[in-house]
């Protein structure tokens, strides 16, 4: 990912086009893995995805893809382009030469101030992504306690109450808007101190065991990678990456999803003590086999679609 030039705009065209063949790959899955970790009544994975399918048919498994679609290529393109500048300005300043090979230090650098600005850019995708995502269970949650405190006593069955047809939002513009009026502008980056745990080690994670995997698959050190040794390179970095980071992308899905009218948690160490009590140390994996099934297809498909997109902008 050298380049013998100095800031590269294409390197920022090709994020985007990685991105948003990610986003396509991964979101059903993603769906699922927030169901686990911030939702209640999901036995394991498949029991998940069962009950999606049963309760919602195919189109609850992209509930709130289209903000991410929309969004997150945008912000592949500034992690990407981000990164990739990084290590050419490191590489400047340590060695003269931005053509440098980096060092484990330096790619360790460049890969940490990465996720330090990811989550300016990402903690209010992933907010409205995740309240979108959960929103048919917290109506759920919702009828349920109201069924639970009626006056007289008397019990609701769950059958009479029309779940499908009430949702909290009606997109993601809505979504937006009622968090800015509800919670104010701090309220779309709730839960962005749990992202940073998650994001500078989970980007650490991520490029330098691409980048050490893609050396070794490599026929000879002069030679580029060939796209099957891509995809594997970037599907082993994306599995490492996500189940690494399962235990801070737990606690910031349980802020993220936490509604501002019946907030449960007061923050990450609130979230962390409150999780623990009540439901063990197995919580914080909770979603790591769907987060280590779902990081290698996205993660090949975003590290392929983007060093193929690289190849033919530097071929222009």
């Amino acid at each position: 990912m050298q380049s013998s030039k100095g800031f590269q705009v294409e390197d920022f065209i090709a994020g985007w086009i990685g991105g948003a063949s990610s986003v396509v790959v991964g979101h059903p899955l993603d769906t699922v893995k927030t169901r686990l970790q911030a939702g209640t009544g999901y036995r394991n994975m498949l029991h998940c995805i069962l009950t999606i399918y049963r309760k919602e048919t195919l189109v609850g498994f992209f509930k709130g893809m289209s903000f991410p679609l929309a969004s997150i290529t945008f912000y592949n393109s500034a992690v990407f382009g981000f990164f990739s500048n990084t290590q050419r300005l490191i590489s400047k300043y340590r060695y003269g030469d931005g053509r440098h090979p980096c060092g484990l230090l330096d790619l360790t650098a460049a890969s940490m101030l990465t996720g330090l600005m990811s989550v300016g850019l990402g903690a209010p995708v992933d907010l409205v992504k995740i309240r979108l995502q959960m929103q048919t269970q917290t109506v759920l949650a919702e009828n349920l306690n109201l069924a639970g405190n009626v006056s007289s006593g008397s019990n609701i069955p769950l059958r009479s109450v029309n779940l499908p047809s009430q949702t909290l939002y009606r997109g993601p513009l809505h979504c937006v808007g009622s968090i800015l009026q509800s919670e104010g502008l701090q309220g779309l980056y709730r839960g962005a101190g749990a992202m940073i745990l998650r994001d500078v080690p989970g980007y650490t994670l991520y490029f330098i065991p691409y980048t050490i995997f893609c050396n070794l698959l490599k026929p000879d050190a002069t030679s580029s990678p060939h796209p099957c040794s891509i995809m594997l390179a970037g599907g082993l970095a994306g599995s490492i990456s996500w189940v690494t980071a399962t235990p801070a992308d737990v606690v910031k899905s349980r802020l993220q999803a936490d509604a501002h009218l019946q907030r449960k948690y007061r923050g990450i160490v609130h979230c962390i003590v409150h999780s623990y009590r009540t439901e063990g140390i197995r919580v914080f994996f909770c979603g790591a086999s769907v987060n280590a099934i779902r990081g290698f297809p996205m993660s090949a498909t975003m590290f392929l679609t983007y060093e193929l997109s690289l190849q033919f902008f530097r071929s222009l």
